[in-house]
């Protein structure tokens, strides 16, 4: 089963919404993965361990955004292509509901269940 064109518009949505989200983020939690202030005049120890613990967090987290940005482009360029919607390893229509939870989905659930075992 293929999507249809209201179908593929609401995900297209969901995808750009998705991904300015993702750069309102970056861009309000630049400072936070910035580096750490060593001068120990101005902070102390178990501060600067507090301030790199949060340093650590915040570009693992930024990471994990970036990792999503390229799955939204990823899904974004399959559909200018028109391949949208395809299982990457069996070639099969990606259900529709998969990609309405998640729309930067690139494989059916049979493959993606597989690959988790």
């Amino acid at each position: 089963m293929s999507l249809n064109d209201t179908e593929l518009e609401q995900l297209h949505a969901a995808l750009q919404a998705q991904r300015a989200a993702l750069d309102e983020t970056r861009d309000t939690n630049a400072e936070a993965s910035s580096t750490v202030e060593l001068d120990q005049t101005r902070v102390g120890r178990l501060s600067r361990m507090d301030a790199l613990q949060s340093q650590a967090m915040s570009q693992a987290a930024g990471q994990r955004r970036e990792q999503m940005r390229l799955r939204i482009e990823s899904a974004l360029a399959r559909m200018d292509a028109g391949e949208y919607g395809y299982c990457l390893r069996c070639e099969e229509p990606i259900a529709a509901a998969r990609l309405f939870a998640d729309p930067a989905a690139t494989l059916c659930i049979r493959c993606a269940s597989a690959s988790e075992h």
